[in-house]
Formats: structure tokens, C-alpha cells, sequence
């Protein structure tokens, strides 16, 4: 029985947030079935609160968890807006993975991933499992909460002679970009391989909260995607000799924060999002759209996050938010080709009744990702969009955090890819 705790301004009413975990194996999407998920208070010993297992598909079911009043997240505060909790995953055979400080909002679904390497128990001494149990994986403080170090100004578009020679021709969506967990010249700082998407769902969660307006939330992603793609474009920091896409340092690019949850509504808005980016007439390159929070920060002539949740609550559009700071002059571009996809998006939905090559594909590719989910029923190759494939892609979509309508619409179609090409890369690899 843990102890309740009361916020202030909270005497009546208590709020919650909700929290999903998803547990698979760190060679790729390999989902790992009733592992052992407690939940407990960050920095309260003795504080378990639940303990879950997992399902087929590798998810617990989704639970509330008390937070502060959502005002916190609504208005600069002294008060913490969000609660955290530990989360500690067992599983025969693998490494127990300790994620602590995982950000629960108010009213909003967090999202918190756990990949488990192998127990590599060697005459009876697992370092790698003490260093899980000491530390765990650690999430700091969310940017608008704390302060962290102020981004330095760099022009928006990039020239030859600052990059090198630009060798893209065209803005281009990576699978991958390798992130640099620390300032550019920390040679001790780790680099990770992280997925495009993963990348941007990670800096969202960390940069602004998930309970602002979806125009603002939409007007801030489309800020850190143009961000990020300037630096895949221009290849910024290769061409200084670097090794990696970009670093997690808010003083030269943008928060990410290793092993960190994200929210349901933000992943949905970055899958829905993440081929665009912001451009200015006659420059081929993504904008560099830096940004600060405008309360800690003043940055004149770049976004301001608490600006922008307030143009949000006054029902301005995504579009129209990104102009009243970067101004008038920029525009939505989409990039026109994403690496790493089977095929692209054929630019209409499939459902009941659409017939065709690409229901083909989709449903190949469904087949092979229900090797590894066998929650997704095998449904027949035939080319046929039927009742049948349309409850394999709402499975999918349920257990992927997209809106289960059973339509394969564009997040729905590249989601599939992501997750087919992981599964199948991987089992190419065993």
C-alpha cells in the first residue's frame, strides 16, 4: 500500500496521467511476453505502487498514476509539472533494465520503452546487471522545468564554406541519425543510432509538455524536424570531422535524452509530420529553426515555446504560429524521398474495398511483422483490401499507439514500414 501523496492546490481533486510500458529485446523489435514491469515513486524507497506483466505484444496494460494539477503545465512555474516514477522490467534470461524519473503528465498517455539486453552472467558476476541496479537508466529534468544551457546562434541557412561541400541534392528523410550524447567535443560522450522518428518523438517530449494545443505542439515539431534536417542536409558536423548527426546539448542543438518515455499525442503528431519541414523561397535547404522558451530565455527573432502555447490557446494554426515568429515568408516543404522504406506512400488511404499492388505490400508486410507480434493475425496476400486485413492493420495500429480505425493511412502506412524493416533487417542478421 503506498503512501498517497497531495499537491498543492489539489486538497479536492486529484490528477492523473496514464503510463504504457513496452518491453522488447535490444537486437530489435522482438516484443517479450510477461515480463515483470513494477511500478514505484522516483526517489521513495519501499513505494511500489503496481506490479504488471506484459502481454504477447510486449505491453502492459495502461495504468493511472497520480500527478500534479495540469495548471503546472499550462503557465511557467516554480512547481514541478509532471510526477516521476521508477520502472524496473525483469525477465528470464535478460538483464533488469531500471528506468528512473519517467515524466508523467496530467491527462496525457506516456509512452516509456524498455529494451533488455541478454544476461551475460560470467561465474556468477553480471557488471553489466550492477550497473543497472545501481543507476539505471536516468531521465533528467524536462528543458521548460530546468535550466539548461541556452542555445548559441547560428545563421538559419548554411553556406558551402562553413559545412564543406553540401553533397545532398535534395532534403532527404534518414532512417537513421547518430546522436551524440553530450557537446560536439566531449570525445567520452557516447553516440547512439537512433531511428528519424524516435529521434524527433524523443526532443518533443523533451523540449515542449504534451498537454499544450495541438497547433502548438504540431507549429514546435515542425521546428525541431527542419532543426534536425538542416543538420542531415548540410552535413554539419561531419564536415567539422565529427563523427555523428548531431549532439543532445541545448547549447548547440536540441534536448534528447537517452531512454527517456514520450506521449501518445506527440508521436502521433511526429508520425504524421515527419517528412515536412520549413523552407524560405529559393533555398533548397531545411531552415535551421532554432528556438528557446521565452521565459528563462529571450531569443528575438526565433521561436518562443511559451509564445507559441500561447498562440495555440488562442486557436491560431500550426502555420500561422511559425510565421509570427520566423515570419511570413516561410513555408511547408516535404521532403521527397524517406530512406530506408520498401515503398513510399501511394498518396490515397487503403480500406475496405481499395484494390491494388500497394494492399499487396501491406499485406506481406503485416505477415512478417506478425512473426514477431503474433497478436497481428496472418491475413492472404491476394492484393484484396477485406474486412480481414482491416482487422490486422487496427491490431497493428492498437499495438503501435495509432488510432485503431483500420484504414492504412499515411502514419499508418510508413509505421508498418518502420516496423517491417526492423524486423526483418533483424532477422536477416540471426
Amino acid at each position: 500500500m503506498h503512501k498517497k501523496m497531495i499537491y498543492p492546490a489539489q486538497m479536492d481533486t486529484q490528477s492523473f496521467g496514464r503510463l504504457e510500458v513496452n518491453v522488447r529485446t535490444d537486437l530489435g523489435f522482438n516484443p517479450i511476453e510477461d515480463a515483470e514491469v513494477t511500478i514505484s515513486r522516483t526517489g521513495v524507497p519501499n513505494s511500489t505502487i503496481e506490479v504488471l506483466n506484459t502481454n504477447v505484444s510486449g505491453k502492459t496494460p495502461v495504468i493511472d498514476l497520480e500527478t500534479p494539477p495540469i495548471d503546472y503545465s499550462l503557465e511557467p512555474t516554480a512547481e514541478q509539472p509532471y510526477s516521476e516514477y521508477t520502472i524496473t522490467v525483469r525477465s528470464e534470461g535478460l538483464e533488469t533494465v531500471v528506468v528512473n524519473g519517467s515524466q508523467i503528465l496530467p491527462e496525457e498517455k506516456a509512452i516509456q520503452d524498455v529494451e533488455m539486453p541478454p544476461n551475460n552472467n560470467v561465474n556468477g558476476v553480471n557488471s553489466q546487471q550492477l550497473l543497472f541496479n545501481e543507476e539505471g537508466i536516468v531521465i533528467g529534468p524536462h528543458t521548460l522545468f530546468f535550466q539548461y544551457p541556452p542555445k548559441i546562434p547560428e545563421d538559419e541557412v548554411k553556406s558551402p564554406a562553413e559545412t564543406g561541400e553540401i553533397v545532398l541534392p535534395e532534403p532527404v528523410i534518414p532512417e537513421f541519425i547518430i546522436v551524440h550524447d553530450g557537446p560536439p567535443d566531449d570525445a567520452g560522450a557516447p553516440n547512439y543510432w537512433v531511428r528519424f522518428k524516435d529521434y524527433i518523438k524523443n526532443v518533443a517530449s523533451s523540449e515542449i509538455y504534451a498537454t499544450w494545443p495541438e497547433s502548438t505542439i504540431q507549429s514546435n515539431t515542425l521546428a525541431i524536424l527542419s532543426f534536425t534536417l538542416n543538420r542531415v542536409f548540410t552535413e554539419w558536423y561531419r564536415g567539422k570531422g565529427y563523427n555523428f548527426t548531431i549532439t543532445s546539448s541545448t547549447a548547440f542543438d536540441q534536448m534528447w535524452m537517452y531512454g527517456r518515455n514520450i506521449y501518445e499525442n506527440i508521436s502521433q503528431i511526429v508520425d504524421a509530420l515527419f517528412v515536412n519541414y520549413l523552407a524560405r523561397p529559393n533555398i533548397i535547404q531545411p531552415i535551421l529553426t532554432q528556438y528557446c522558451d521565452g521565459v528563462q530565455v529571450q531569443c528575438p527573432g526565433w521561436m518562443t515555446q511559451w509564445g507559441s502555447k500561447y498562440l495555440g490557446d488562442e486557436g491560431r494554426n500550426a502555420i500561422e504560429i511559425i510565421r509570427n515568429f520566423y515570419g511570413d515568408d516561410m513555408y511547408l516543404e516535404t521532403a521527397p524521398r524517406v530512406s530506408g522504406v520498401p515503398a513510399s506512400w501511394p498518396g490515397f488511404n487503403l480500406q475496405v474495398g481499395t484494390t491494388g499492388e500497394e494492399v499487396r505490400i501491406i499485406q506481406d508486410q503485416l505477415n512478417a511483422i506478425a512473426n514477431n507480434y503474433p497478436a497481428i493475425p496472418r491475413v492472404r496476400v491476394d492484393g484484396n483490401f477485406g474486412e480481414e486485413t482491416r482487422d490486422a492493420v487496427a491490431i497493428f495500429q492498437d499495438v503501435f499507439n495509432l488510432p485503431p480505425n483500420g484504414i492504412v493511412d499515411y502514419p499508418t502506412w510508413y509505421r508498418i514500414s518502420d516496423i517491417y524493416v526492423a524486423v526483418t533487417r533483424i532477422a536477416e542478421l540471426m
